[in-house]
């Protein structure tokens, strides 16, 4: 039989080799020093191995214990190692039916094809307000209680679009659950009208002449390096998403044929925005600065990277523009749709299909990325023009 004072005293060989305790109980000394506790035994006349840990993790008597235990089941008729192989089983199937395990699986998968901006906004918004308060439970034990104990401490903070985001992604996840075996039902399904309604808010933008003037003649006052300087200038040009413009690739521009065409993450497809003679110029002033890298509007900090998106909405600020009621780099788009309309008598059509809407047509077709574009490139140059004279005060 075995004592410490025998096991502690067990020196490695030039081989593996064991010491016998009792009833098939063994340490296995390896060569390498480590002391292993097994039992052996038979099992539908098959000689088997038990692993009952390691020395002095695991003691004498507690390997005894271990041994007895296996000898109980055995009497039952019932195999050690498949017991112990089903309760790992178990308990990984139970670490891997979290919360937060099934929700950064879908993440995985729903995410797969998204931007990267969005898909690190979901993610993190589930680490700040999800992932602290359920994250740790398993999926199939969440009650609709939990779930609304969560928002709870979301809507405390006074951000109820988060909340209505956050419940929206946590629907997914269990959506997903549901489809992958994780549970039966999601919780979130008794939770419609929870929380209060969202009030729709729109993009600060400018659309009297008289602001869209004073707007641009702040332009020649803006600080800032030239990189931020040209795309708050390119901004009213364009009128694209913040997003797509700071994304500027140079690959993704025919300055010589006045194109640039991008992939819009929005509506699946390639999108193409005619180039102003004004915004070829401003374009071009970057090129000795950036030329050499991938992206038009390099970052600050990364120069391989865009520039930052909060960016432009810095430099309004520095104007003095008010972000919330003023103007954003997003409310461009609002300036030039309601201008282009109202005060050029531009085509509804047209500005929506520059604008990389969904525009169904009389023949059922959906948007389509060369639809108007003779009509796209006059509409642009004008628009870049009358942009000019409002500045020279015509």
């Amino acid at each position: 039989m075995l004592n410490d004072i025998k096991i502690k005293t067990a020196k490695p060989q030039d081989k593996d080799y064991k010491i016998a305790d009792e009833k098939s109980l063994y340490l296995f000394v390896k060569i390498s020093g480590s002391k292993l506790w097994r039992f052996a035994y038979r099992f539908e006349g098959k000689q088997k191995t038990l692993s009952l840990g390691q020395y002095p993790d695991v003691t004498l008597a507690r390997a005894r214990e271990l041994r007895d235990t296996a000898r109980k089941q055995l009497a039952e008729g019932r195999d050690p190692s498949f017991i112990k192989k089903t309760a790992k089983n178990e308990r990984q199937d139970e670490i891997g039916n979290t919360f937060e395990s099934v929700a950064r699986a879908w993440h995985s998968d729903h995410m797969a094809n998204k931007a990267l901006s969005h898909s690190e906004k979901v993610i993190r918004r589930f680490e700040l307000y999800v992932f602290p308060y359920i994250g740790k439970m398993p999926i199939t034990d969440i009650k609709p209680v939990d779930i609304i104990a969560t928002l709870k401490l979301v809507q405390k903070q006074n951000i109820l679009e988060t909340a209505h985001r956050t419940l929206q992604t946590i629907g997914q996840v269990f959506r997903y659950g549901v489809q992958n075996s994780k549970l039966e039902r999601s919780p979130t399904s008794d939770l419609k009208g929870f929380l209060p309604s969202r009030t729709v808010k729109h993009f600060a933008a400018l659309t009297d002449p008289a602001k869209v003037k004073d707007f641009l003649l702040s332009l020649d006052s803006i600080s800032g390096g030239i990189t931020v300087q040209n795309a708050v200038r390119l901004g009213p040009l364009l009128f694209c998403r913040p997003g797509e413009l700071r994304k500027m690739r140079w690959d993704e521009l025919d300055l010589d044929n006045g194109l640039w065409k991008y992939y819009v993450n929005k509506v699946k497809k390639d999108h193409l925005v005619p180039l102003s003679k004004q915004a070829i110029e401003l374009i071009r002033e970057l090129h000795p600065i950036s030329g050499h890298l991938p992206y038009v509007f390099k970052g600050g900090r990364d120069p391989k990277r865009p520039m930052s998106e909060s960016a432009v909405n810095a430099a309004l600020k520095r104007l003095g523009y008010n972000t919330q009621t003023e103007i954003t780099g997003h409310g461009f788009r609002a300036m030039a749709r309601t201008m282009l309309h109202e005060r050029l008598n531009m085509d509804p059509h047209h500005i929506e299909h520059q604008l990389s809407h969904e525009v169904p047509d009389a023949l059922g077709g959906a948007y389509n990325r060369t639809r108007f574009l003779e009509q796209r490139i006059e509409m642009m140059q004008v628009w870049a023009d009358y942009l000019d004279e409002l500045k020279a005060g015509a």
